[in-house]
């Protein structure tokens, strides 16, 4: 395994970039763990796939130095980095059976044959395709392909790292769920550096230590899971992480006090100093809807089974609430803001509160 170092990376697929819009990937300058899990998470377009790439080797990056334990591979191929990368979409052998699909790379290294048998039944064993081993990889489905692509990328123990292109596409809800568990185990009983890209929240969430939030072409937030919820370092993090996301709005602050039209809201803290655009955020998690607080009016009740999220207008803006599943709506219902979920943007970065 290995500490995988992205030094100033930046990327174009222009030839004379010359401004920030002209990257795809702005810069990069971040320390992947040795031993980490980690999930690149962000929407389409957002540079995600860009950064596996120049880790993998598949692209050379614009500017910057890539280094694995030390080393510079910045100019080395993805075979000289002794990476394992499993892709969106399935690459597989369709005239091999399942087997030695799995087989193939290890026997490819000069590894003993008790060995591959070893690793690869194992490997069949955890990705539940043991009993297809025998049988050509023509005629499966697409997620039991991309099961044997992902089985290739896991069997390999002497990589430096594995990563993942959204390898979860094509496999059915039940079974994504159930290979996020053997991939979080593998990783717990065999420690190895992995990167995983997804703009699927419950994937990035579920799998990852370190979430790697991605934006624009850069790298707004990283963090635990709780992090990103309880104290989104950008709107977008607030927004993107969460169902629903967090409820932002526009206020004016003065001291401890935030203005919302003509409600006023007390903070737990006076912010320091921010400038530009200053909105509150708030997770639907932390507004307690009641008989007590600022007046609001009602758009829609949507009952999800174990809690419900209230859609409402406070001051002509949209929020949202949730409540328990057997919680009901008051006839003239208020809300008031737990303080402890309260945080203060400025030009949508997160500022500190003091005292």
């Amino acid at each position: 395994m290995a500490r995988i170092d992205v030094n100033h990376v930046r990327h174009s697929y222009l030839p004379n970039p010359r401004k920030d819009a002209d990257f795809a990937l702005r810069e990069v300058h971040h320390t992947f763990e040795d031993g980490g899990a980690y999930a690149l998470l962000g929407p389409s377009g957002c540079g995600k796939t860009t950064l596996l790439n120049i880790i993998s080797g598949l692209l050379h990056p614009s500017h910057g130095q890539l280094l694995f334990n030390g080393k510079d591979v910045t100019n080395l191929s993805t075979q000289e980095r002794n990476i394992a990368q499993v892709f969106q979409f399935p690459v597989i052998y369709d005239t091999m059976t399942v087997y030695d699909n799995l087989a193939f790379p290890l026997r490819n290294r000069g590894v003993p044959e008790a060995d591959v048998d070893r690793k690869v039944r194992e490997t069949l064993e955890m990705i539940d395709l043991a009993s297809w081993a025998k049988k050509k990889a023509r005629g499966l489905t697409a997620d039991q392909k991309q099961k044997i692509s992902l089985g290739r990328g896991l069997v390999r123990s002497d990589v430096n790292a594995i990563l993942f292109d959204e390898p979860l596409t094509v496999i059915d809800p039940h079974m994504k769920w159930v290979l996020r568990s053997q991939l979080k185990q593998l990783h717990r009983r065999f420690g190895y550096t992995m990167v995983y890209v997804t703009h699927d929240q419950t994937e990035a969430l579920t799998f990852a230590d370190q979430v790697v939030v991605m934006y624009d072409g850069g790298i707004v937030q990283i963090g635990t899971p709780a992090e990103l919820f309880e104290r989104p370092r950008h709107t977008f993090v607030g927004y993107f992480i969460g169902s629903p996301g967090m409820n932002v709005m526009p206020v004016a602050i003065d001291g401890k006090t935030a203005t919302l039209g003509s409600q006023r809201i007390e903070l737990p803290g006076a912010p320091k100093a921010g400038s530009g655009a200053i909105e509150l955020g708030i997770r639907p998690e932390y507004v307690r809807l009641g008989r007590d607080g600022m007046a609001v009016q009602v758009s829609k009740v949507e009952d999800l089974g174990r809690h419900k999220v209230v859609r409402a207008k406070l001051e002509g803006r949209e929020i949202a609430a949730v409540i328990g599943e057997d919680e009901t709506v008051p006839a003239d219902p208020k809300v008031r803001f737990e303080p402890a979920g309260i945080n203060i943007y400025a030009d949508s970065w997160r500022v500190e509160m003091g005292a």
